[in-house]
């Protein structure tokens, strides 16, 4: 084997990357600190996009394209982008959907960079043969059934009955003949001529057949047939890439197998409006059951500009009877400044901690902190009440955002002495991303979700009047508590699931209830 080039000081490093077949939790471990370390990130069209958000802030996002009939940029334009980048000394990440090494052209452009000493890595991706398969419950063997499975490129069609196809370099006969399951890529185009050419040199028409179309997403879309009929029923269903050819006695297990199709939220469309920081969080729950999230924070989480006031109120912290909390965001705010600032745990002292629900003292527990008093319903309302009946007379230290309701201030300062301080401050975006804004003005979601008045106001205001004549009516709204239905209720829009219980996971099981019973028609 001829050594490779020597790597020229200075040199950057670029990660071949497999994302996986659309589901971002398919992504692997080892991706996902590729893309943390990430300076530059070159990604493909099949390449889920939410993957992005796991790279820094500041870090370069190119989009390759390699969409069905579409590059935005050409092979030979990638391989020069990846090592313009490294050359540049940065670190790169070439996103590629599925396995970089199956049908993927990843050998390619690792040869590219090889020839000039750029170092590279490969790392695996699961390919949509697998993953697209399994998440439709189709076994790729199974004893007894299949003890074997090729995987086939179906990106060039057979243009002659011959055996061998010269364009293709596929053997079509032994293709035929072969003894197990046949997974073909990029087979829509000439689904027609694939199932035909394997009719004509043998395979009975009678054999099982599916296409599992965009795969492991919630637009996954399975159109089972045979052999002889799968072409025209999926040109009758309309079947569009990315999508897999599965032939073999394997696609009859399906029925007993599919499981994905069946989680409650499958297919539904939902905008997570919260702060970035906790969309990421917030939309596992909704995608482990089902859904395509979208995220579109409509605040930011911001450091104080000025630090000056919470340094101070963490010069004395000892002083107080009890420290507040009213969000996860401030006790992080909070208690990442004090270690920032050479300080620990022990600067608390005796001071009793309050959280205003149960993700606040989840937040507090991180710190192996209990909370001592969260109130019964988990609001500022209730968690002033509570506070009223055993601190009376104390000093209270509130560590809330910059902005926000004043309920705690005026009902605890008519009987001890309180004050405030911001770790943390709320800015509002300047706008939503321009493509989720096209789904909302043409009604391409089915549900936006709202955790607070201040989230309710700036997506009104980033709306255009047709984005807003929709949500309410076409596109449902669920709400996290009275307080936030109230808002969306004052800017006239009407309100389909409000969280009983004012917690995330309240507001994800008022949203499931309100889906089951729609779709069972009651």
């Amino acid at each position: 084997m001829t050594p490779p080039p020597r790597p020229r000081p200075g040199i950057g490093h670029v990660s071949l990357v497999g994302a996986g077949p659309g589901d971002p939790g398919l992504l692997t471990l080892r991706g996902a600190e590729a893309l943390a370390r990430a300076e530059v990130v070159v990604f493909d069209h099949l390449a889920n996009e939410r993957l992005l958000d796991l790279a820094p802030a500041g870090a370069l996002r190119v989009r390759a394209g390699k969409s069905v009939g579409h590059c935005t940029l050409s092979q030979d334009q990638i391989n020069a982008t990846l090592v313009d980048h490294a050359e540049a000394g940065k670190r790169v990440v070439r996103l590629k959907g599925g396995d970089p090494l199956v049908f993927g052209r990843g050998s390619e452009e690792g040869a590219y960079l090889r020839e000039r000493g750029i170092p590279f890595e490969i790392v695996p991706g699961v390919t949509s043969g697998i993953g697209a398969t399994a998440y439709a419950g189709i076994p790729l063997t199974s004893r007894g059934v299949a003890s074997a499975v090729a995987f086939v490129t179906g990106h060039q069609a057979p243009k002659s009955s011959q055996a061998v196809n010269a364009a293709s370099r596929l053997d079509w006969s032994a293709l035929a003949k072969f003894p197990g399951t046949l997974v073909f890529y990029m087979g829509v185009t000439h689904l027609a001529d694939i199932t035909g050419a394997l009719v004509r040199e043998g395979k009975p028409a009678g054999t099982p057949a599916a296409i599992v179309e965009s795969g492991t997403t919630p637009a996954q879309r399975v159109v089972a047939g045979t052999l002889g009929t799968i072409a025209e029923t999926a040109k009758d269903r309309g079947v569009r890439p990315p999508a897999l050819l599965v032939v073999g006695e394997v696609v009859a297990q399906r029925e007993a197998l599919a499981w994905f199709e069946s989680r409650p939220l499958f297919g539904r469309r939902i905008v997570v409006t919260r702060p970035r920081e906790e969309a990421e969080r917030s939309s596992a729950a909704l995608e482990a059951l089902g859904a395509e999230v979208l995220i579109a924070p409509t605040v930011e989480i911001l450091p104080p500009e000025d630090h000056g006031p919470l340094d101070d109120e963490l010069d004395r912290i000892g002083e107080y009877d009890w420290l507040v909390f009213t969000s996860a965001n401030g006790v992080r705010g909070f208690f990442d400044r004090l270690w920032d600032r050479g300080g620990d745990l022990r600067a608390l002292g005796g001071v009793r901690l309050a959280a205003i629900g149960p993700s606040t003292a989840e937040a507090l527990a991180r710190y192996r902190l209990r909370a001592d008093l969260i109130p019964p319903s988990f609001h500022s309302e209730s968690l002033a009440e509570s506070l009223a009946a055993v601190a009376a007379g104390s000093r209270i230290l509130m560590a809330r955002a910059d902005r926000g309701r004043t309920v705690l201030q005026d009902v605890l300062g008519k009987s001890a002495e309180v004050r405030q301080v911001a770790v943390y401050r709320n800015a509002d975006v300047e706008g939503l991303p321009p493509a989720l804004r096209s789904r909302i003005e043409e009604g391409g979601v089915d549900w936006i979700t709202l955790s607070s008045p201040a989230i309710v106001a700036r997506l009104h205001a980033l709306l255009s009047p047709e984005g807003r004549r929709r949500v309410g009516v076409e596109i449902k709204l669920a709400t996290i508590s009275p307080i936030t239905t109230a808002a969306a209720t004052a800017v006239g829009w009407d309100v389909a699931v409000e969280a009983p219980v004012a917690t995330w996971d309240g507001l994800v099981e008022a949203l499931v209830a309100h889906v089951a019973t729609s779709r069972d028609g009651s």
